[in-house]
């Protein structure tokens, strides 16, 4: 019995793989199963080739697979792209009408015969592959009703019909795929992408504007708050571009509003100047990247983590921030949540780092709790002694009373320029150096609450993979599936600022081979723990290919480190 099966479905854009992948996802997830769903997609609207990776097991997944048992391949230049990917006892599914020769493992299914129209293919595929799990016809079926119920009777009764030919003709192939025995759970599991996780998080964060320019693959969590505004009392305002954007959501802190700011790593180049105004004006916003394969729109659909080093020394003048680099939905969903109760706090933009990978695919997770989340702060609204408050007091700490315009009698003033308690405008040398000392101390703030990285594996071991972000899936994977010679364990990061050198050093210096795994070419992150925590880790494995880190692509990379 494998411990996963994998499953490729590809073909053109335009031909409806991500709406038949999702059906399949779900449909697995309510059977018992756990499922990651990886997207790689071209950026076009229709033709090129895409497909989507599924990855099915009785345990939760954490990294996409590499090596599949099925391909599904709806057009035939599929077959010829994923055959190296592909198990020795593989089965390949493709259209009897390519007429392709004969071999071991191709299964060629007649949609002409199964399907009204070509527009039912995708439902015929469905059935043929639920045939091939042993997927109960009834879960897809309620699924199809589900889906195409506001288009009508007569759709819902086609693509029904679809669905029964295509299993019955499954069927009777006599093919099965291996499939590890699903875990059924008490309460319903969810199945979402990375950006429905914080969207999630925002809205238990209390999130009341979010301020955007399309950019993908960001644009999703923008569309999810923009749903749940209407329940939620969120207002989402697309913008004429990423300047105005990030400028309306200082703009709505400065009013009181939680704030946040969904972009990419183009879009929010086009920011950095408003990160600078949020950074003196001590706004509360958080701005969420979700990256991609740079520069410029370099592979746009694809992943990577190569703006680490955008995202920390984003904004011109010198400000405290925090950075947080979640690695799964439900550490989107937590420290999305965690990234608004640090800015109310520290008074300080945040940043939410994520990436295309965990923004694009489906993941299964037990449904998020609030329980345990930490209050967050809220503005001052006693209006007490409204004549002598003073938004930039030098005299109440780092982070003085905030409050709201409007709310009473006190005047709040907000400036571009340095300025006193106040508020108004000044050129003092001395106040210049009482007011940045005063927002630098901040960064004591933001170290009382930062998230510590996750520690996995035996003490002292032969080599310690070290990780942050997306990545931290695939390498506690590797360690926790390692066999062969020597101690494996993994070091997970998910804040990347500020870095505590005592949460991570012990770790470091007691491993005897350090590598440090990453989604760019640079090694953004290795750099950064050499120069906030004095660590220089010799060894690294990176990938910038545009695909996520995989269990397999990090075991290569090892065997090249430990046998070289």
């Amino acid at each position: 019995m494998r411990t996963s099966c994998n499953l490729i479905v590809g073909g053109a854009a335009g031909q409806g793989l991500d709406s038949a992948a999702l059906m399949l996802a779900r449909a697995l997830v309510r059977s018992g199963w756990f499922v990651l769903a990886a997207q790689h997609v071209m950026s076009r609207v229709r033709g090129g080739h895409n497909n989507v990776r599924l990855r099915i097991a009785a345990e939760p997944i954490e990294a996409p697979a590499d090596t599949f048992h099925l391909l599904a391949a709806m057009t035939e230049e599929s077959v010829a792209l994923h055959r190296g990917r592909l198990a020795p006892d593989a089965v390949i599914l493709v259209d009897s009408a390519w007429k392709l020769p004969a071999e071991p493992g191709l299964v060629a299914i007649p949609f002409h015969e199964l399907a009204r129209r070509p527009v039912y293919y995708n439902t015929v595929l469905l059935g043929v592959i639920s045939a091939f799990l042993g997927l109960e016809e009834s879960v897809l079926a309620e699924l199809l009703r589900e889906q195409f119920a506001a288009k009508g009777e007569d759709t819902v009764a086609a693509n029904l019909e679809a669905l029964r030919h295509g299993r019955q003709w499954g069927e009777a192939t006599g093919v099965r795929l291996s499939m590890p025995d699903p875990a059924p759970a008490e309460q319903p599991r969810l199945v979402m992408n990375g950006n429905q996780a914080a969207c999630l998080g925002a809205v238990a964060a209390g999130v009341g504007f979010c301020g955007y320019y399309p950019m993908s693959p960001s644009t999703s969590l923008s569309e999810a708050l923009a749903w749940a505004g209407a329940d939620a009392g969120i207002v989402v305002e697309q913008a004429e571009d990423e300047i105005a954007a990030a400028n309306m959501a200082v703009g709505a802190a400065y009013g009181g509003a939680r704030a946040i700011v969904p972009t990419s790593g183009g879009g929010f180049a086009l920011m950095t100047e408003a990160v600078s105004l949020a950074g003196i004006m001590e706004a509360p916003v958080v701005f969420f990247v979700a990256q991609r394969s740079g520069p410029a729109t370099g592979l746009a659909t694809r992943t990577e983590q190569a703006d680490l080093d955008l995202v920390l020394y984003a904004g011109h003048g010198e400000f405290p921030r925090a950075v947080f680099a979640p690695d799964s939905p439900e550490s989107l969903f937590r420290l999305t949540y965690q990234a608004f109760a640090m800015a109310e706090r520290a008074q300080t933009p945040v940043f939410v780092l994520s990436d295309e990978f965990l923004a694009d695919g489906l993941f299964t997770t037990e449904p998020f709790s609030v329980e345990g989340l930490p209050p967050i702060a809220e503005p001052d609204l006693s209006d007490t002694d409204p004549e002598g408050y003073e938004r930039y007091s030098l005299r109440m700490g780092p982070v003085p009373p905030r409050r709201i315009p409007g709310a009473g009698r006190s005047l709040v003033l907000w400036d571009s320029h340095e300025h006193e308690p106040s508020g108004h405008i000044t050129e003092s040398a001395e106040i210049r150096v009482a007011q940045q000392d005063r927002r630098l101390q901040k960064l004591s703030v933001l170290k009382e609450q930062v998230v510590p990285p996750a520690y996995l594996g035996p003490e002292n071991p032969d080599v310690l993979l070290v990780s942050w972000g997306s990545p931290n899936g695939a390498v506690r994977e590797t360690v926790s599936t390692h066999e062969g010679p020597g101690t494996l364990a993994a070091l997970t990061f998910t804040q990347v600022w500020p870095l505590v050198p005592e949460t991570s050093l012990p770790y470091l210096t007691a491993a005897r081979r350090v590598v440090v795994v990453e989604g760019n070419s640079t090694g953004q992150f290795a750099r950064l723990l050499t120069w906030a925590a004095g660590f220089s880790a010799p060894h690294a494995i990176r990938r910038y290919d545009g695909r996520a880190m995989t269990v397999q692509y990090i075991r290569q990379g090892l065997r090249s480190l430990l046998e070289g």
